[in-house]
C-alpha cells in the first residue's frame, strides 16, 4: 500500500458517506466519528464490513455465523464464536483486491488501527463511487437500447407504410387502366406531332431568317441607290451651274439620266413587289407563329404534365432513396440490435449462470442450514438430556452432601465420644503404667533382696 491509486478521505467524509450509502436505520444513527478515531472499534468496523458485503453481494450478516456445507467439522458448536469473524475475513480478502488493497490481515478486524482502517474504508468508498457511476452508465445504455428498439419498431412501421404507398402509387386501378392507356397513346401522338411541328417551325424560321437577310440586303441597296441618286442630282445641279455644254451632250446625258431613272424605277418596283411578297410571307409567318404559339402552349401543357410526372418520379425516387436510407439505417440498427442482443445474451447467460450458482449456493446453504438446524436440534436434545442428567446428578450430590453432613455430624459426635474415651483410656493407661512402674520397681527390689539373700 505504498503507492495508492485512490484518495484517502477524512474521517468525517467517511462517516457521512457510510451513513448515507451503506448503513440504514439505527446503525446509521449510532455510527459516528468516535468509531474510527482515535482508536477504531472492532465491533463497529466488523458490522460496517458486513453491511458492505451485504450491499455488494447480498450476503446477509446472519449468514456469517453458519458453517459452510463443504467444510466437515466434528463439533461445529465449538466454532460459533469465531465463525463470523473468519467468514468476514475470507470474504473481505476476496473483495478488497478489487479495491486495490492486497494486504488485508486478520488484525484489521480484531485490532484495527486508525490509518489503516481509514485507508481501507477510502478504498471501499472509491470502489462504491465507481460502481455507482457504472450502474448509471448501464442504466443509460439500457434506456438507449429500449429507445433504439422503439425507434426500430417505428421505422419498421414507417417502411411498411411507405412500401404500401409506393405499391399504391405504382399500381393503377383497373377502372383507370383504360384511361391511362388512352392518355399514354395520346401523349405519344402529341410527342410525335410536337416533334414534327418543331421541325416545321425550325424550317420556317430558317426560311424567314433567309428572307429577312435578303430584305435587309435589298433595303441597304435601295438606300445606297437613293443616296447615289441624290448625289448625282447634286452633281448635275453643280455641273449645270458651272459649265455650259453642247445640246447634244446634254441630250445624251439626259437620256442617260432617264435610263438611270427608268432602271431605278424598275428596281423600286421590283423592291416594292418583293416587299409585298415579304409582307405576305410575314403574314404567313405570323399565322404560323400563332399556330406555333398554340403548339407552344400545348407543349407547355405537356411540359407541365411532364414536370408533374417528373416531380412524381422524383418523389418516387426520393421515396426510394428514403426507403434505401431507411433500409441502411434498419440494417445498421439490426446490426446494433444484433450486437446488443449478443451482449444481452452474454449478460443473460452470465446472469443465468450466476443465478444458477446462487441457486445452488442457496440450496446448499438451505440444506446446510437444515442440517445445522437438525444438528442444533439434536444438540439441543442432548443438552436437555445432559441438563436433566445434571439436575439428577445435582440432586444426588445434594442428597450426598446432606448425607455427608449428617455423617459428619455423627462422626463429629463419635469423634467427641472417641476423644472422651481416648482421654479416659489415656488416663487409665497412665495410671496402669504408673502402677506397672511401681510394681516393676517393687519386683526389682524384691529380686535384689532375693539375690542378696541367695548370695549369703
Amino acid at each position: 500500500m505504498a503507492e495508492l491509486t485512490f484518495p484517502v478521505y477524512s474521517a468525517d467524509a467517511l462517516v457521512n458517506f457510510y451513513r448515507v450509502e451503506v448503513l440504514t436505520g439505527q446503525e446509521a444513527k449510532h455510527f459516528s466519528k468516535s468509531d474510527l478515531i482515535p482508536v477504531p472499534k472492532p465491533e463497529s468496523i466488523q458490522t460496517l464490513y458486513m453491511r458492505v458485503l451485504h450491499l455488494l453481494y447480498r450476503f446477509r450478516p446472519e449468514l456469517h455465523s453458519m458453517v459452510p456445507l463443504l467444510v466437515n467439522i466434528a463439533n461445529p458448536q465449538y466454532h460459533e464464536a469465531t465463525l463470523a469473524i473468519t467468514s468476514v475475513f475470507v470474504l473481505m480478502r476476496k473483495f478488497l483486491p478489487i479495491c486495490m488493497v492486497h494486504d488485508f490481515a486478520l488484525s484489521d478486524l480484531l485490532v484495527p488501527k486508525k490509518q489503516r482502517t481509514l485507508t481501507i474504508l477510502s478504498a471501499i468508498m472509491n470502489y462504491l463511487h465507481f460502481r455507482k457511476l457504472r450502474m448509471v452508465m448501464i442504466h443509460e445504455k439500457t434506456s438507449k437500447l429500449r429507445a433504439g428498439r422503439d425507434r426500430l419498431q417505428a421505422l419498421h412501421k414507417g417502411i411498411s407504410e411507405a412500401q404500401k404507398k409506393i405499391e399504391t402509387l405504382n399500381t393503377i386501378p383497373p377502372e383507370q387502366q383504360v384511361e391511362a392507356d388512352e392518355l399514354a397513346a395520346s401523349l405519344s401522338e402529341l410527342q410525335t406531332t410536337t416533334t414534327h411541328k418543331f421541325q416545321e417551325s425550325n424550317v420556317a424560321n430558317e426560311v424567314i431568317a433567309e428572307l429577312k437577310s435578303k430584305n435587309a440586303e435589298k433595303t441597304q441597296k435601295l438606300t445606297q441607290v437613293k443616296v447615289d441618286v441624290s448625289n448625282l442630282k447634286e452633281d448635275v445641279s453643280k455641273l449645270r451651274s458651272q459649265i455650259v455644254q453642247s445640246p447634244e451632250e446634254l441630250k445624251s446625258q439626259m437620256e442617260r439620266m432617264r435610263e438611270n431613272v427608268k432602271t431605278i424605277k424598275c428596281t423600286i418596283e421590283d423592291t416594292d413587289g418583293r416587299v409585298v411578297e415579304l409582307q405576305s410571307m410575314m403574314q404567313s409567318v405570323t399565322h404560323t407563329e400563332a399556330k406555333l404559339q398554340q403548339m407552344f402552349n400545348l407543349l407547355q401543357d405537356l411540359e407541365s404534365s411532364m414536370t408533374n410526372s417528373k416531380q412524381r418520379e422524383q418523389e418516387h425516387q426520393a421515396l426510394i432513396a428514403q426507403y434505401e436510407k431507411k433500409l441502411k439505417e434498419l440494417k445498421n440498427l439490426c446490426s446494433e440490435e444484433g450486437q446488443l442482443k449478443r451482449t444481452l445474451g452474454m449478460k443473460l447467460d452470465k446472469e443465468s449462470k450466476l443465478n444458477i450458482r446462487r441457486q445452488k449456493k442457496k440450496e446448499m446453504k438451505e440444506h446446510h442450514a437444515q442440517e445445522v438446524l437438525g444438528e442444533y436440534n439434536h444438540i439441543h436434545q442432548k443438552r436437555e438430556e445432559m441438563a436433566d442428567k445434571i439436575q439428577e446428578i445435582s440432586s444426588e450430590t445434594q442428597e450426598l452432601k446432606a448425607k455427608i453432613r449428617s455423617l459428619r455430624d455423627v462422626c463429629s459426635e463419635e469423634t467427641k465420644k472417641a476423644q472422651a474415651l481416648y482421654d479416659t483410656l489415656s488416663t487409665a493407661m497412665d495410671a496402669m503404667h504408673r502402677r506397672i512402674d511401681v510394681q516393676t520397681a517393687n519386683l526389682k527390689q524384691g529380686l535384689a533382696k532375693m539375690s542378696a539373700s541367695l548370695k549369703k
